[in-house]
């Protein structure tokens, strides 16, 4: 995946902060993710849903909002209108450089402000939410005891998250009078509202508040128990595949033909967890999968590995050349079933000496339907000709080169 650093002018001319995650291949759409209030554009949330986004053909842009992070401004001079106006602001930077955006996603406080930016952004097709609130103001329960002091003297430094910031009277009278309802009656896109129903910070009854104004089509789906800033890596992979997947159907990509002599295109693998095994598998701009090592080998087993993703194929296409040879025949053939089995043996008889060891793929095959037994013979001579069977059983040649 690769990752631009760049900068644009946000609501006040600041320069603010951001990465734009691109695709590796073609380049289908163009989402902007909003962070959590006085969070920042690296949180593990934005990193997964950035990557699986980039790897089927969206790009991302996550930046720091003014006075966050490494972006420019001072940040008790912020409110939540000046988010919102960060967020038409990278819009209109995007728009710039001929990658409008289709796709908004935020979370916690991000969330609300996308749900009011995309009244102000045109072309906007999807918004995504991660742990919204409905009513903006619900932030200052983060420095309730502070909002005294911040009355009597126009601004007080808190505490957030170990971090100091200074809030002024500005944020406070500005997200108390927001006020979202109609903003997310107007939505003039599909909505995901994504949430955990054990959230601390923000509670489920927001999720559904959001829910309730919006029109169709909308669709909400649980985080389960996941944190609000959803730092579990296993919750932020299930809401960067809830929302990749989703997004696809409303900003309706339009792929690109597979290079020529290629027709499966270009599968491409992206690490996912430095510090593991985790692999984002992409065959094209279309289809997605992950590869893993078992527990046992320190991988997290999210996703099988690339010894099942080979038995795999090899079962897949085992049970399709059968089948089509019983399709041209009209054999009453019901139902197909593989078992692939990998291990590796001594190979005693092999010309490379009894020392060395061998890959042996086992096949169980199982044909449901009234078949004779010449047919179901003749189905298993048939297996061997998978051209995937073929591939394994030959030698075959891997040509390496490094990417500049």
């Amino acid at each position: 995946m690769p990752t631009q650093r760049i900068t644009f002018p946000g609501h006040n001319g600041a320069q603010l902060s951001a990465r734009l995650d691109l695709p590796a291949g073609p380049h289908m759409a163009t989402a902007i993710f909003a962070h959590c209030f006085t969070c920042g554009k690296d949180i593990p949330a934005a990193r997964r849903i950035a990557a699986r986004l980039s790897g089927m053909g969206i790009a991302v842009l996550r930046f720091d909002f003014t006075g966050l992070g490494h972006s420019e401004g001072e940040f008790a001079n912020t409110s939540f209108t000046t988010n919102v106006d960060d967020l038409v602001a990278a819009a209109a930077h995007l728009s710039a450089i001929g990658m409008p955006p289709a796709l908004l996603i935020g979370h916690s406080l991000g969330g609300a402000a996308v749900l009011k930016a995309a009244t102000k952004i045109n072309g906007i097709k999807a918004v995504a939410t991660l742990g919204a609130p409905f009513d903006p103001g619900h932030v200052t329960h983060n420095f309730a005891d502070a909002l005294p002091e911040i009355k009597a003297k126009g601004s007080a430094e808190v505490s957030l998250g170990g971090r100091p910031f200074t809030i002024g009277q500005k944020f406070v009278e500005d997200v108390a009078s927001t006020e979202l309802k109609a903003c997310v009656a107007s939505l003039n896109s599909a909505l995901l509202v994504l949430h955990a129903p054990q959230d601390s910070i923000v509670s489920i009854d927001n999720a559904a508040e959001i829910f309730g104004a919006a029109k169709h089509p909308k669709s909400f789906v649980t985080l389960d128990d996941a944190d609000h800033l959803i730092t579990r890596s296993e919750d932020a992979e299930y809401a960067a595949e809830v929302i990749t997947t989703w997004a696809s159907r409303y900003l309706k990509l339009k792929h690109p033909a597979p290079p020529i002599g290629a027709p499966e295109g270009i599968v491409r693998t992206c690490e996912a967890d430095p510090k593991g095994f985790l692999q984002d598998i992409h065959s094209g701009p279309v289809h997605h999968a992950l590869a893993d090592e078992p527990l046992a080998y320190g991988g997290t087993n999210k996703g099988m590995s690339p010894y099942g993703f080979l038995a795999a194929g090899l079962g897949a296409c085992t049970s399709m050349t059968i089948r089509m040879y019983a399709r041209r025949k009209g054999w009453s053939l019901d139902h197909v079933s593989v078992d692939v089995n990998h291990s590796k043996v001594h190979a005693q008889d092999a010309e490379t000496g009894s020392g060395d060891k061998i890959d042996t793929w086992k096949r169980r095959i199982t044909l449901t339907g009234n078949l004779s037994g010449d047919q179901r013979q003749r189905l298993l001579e048939i297996a061997d000709k998978c051209p995937v069977h073929r591939t394994l059983e030959r030698s075959s040649e891997v040509i390496t080169e490094l990417a500049p």
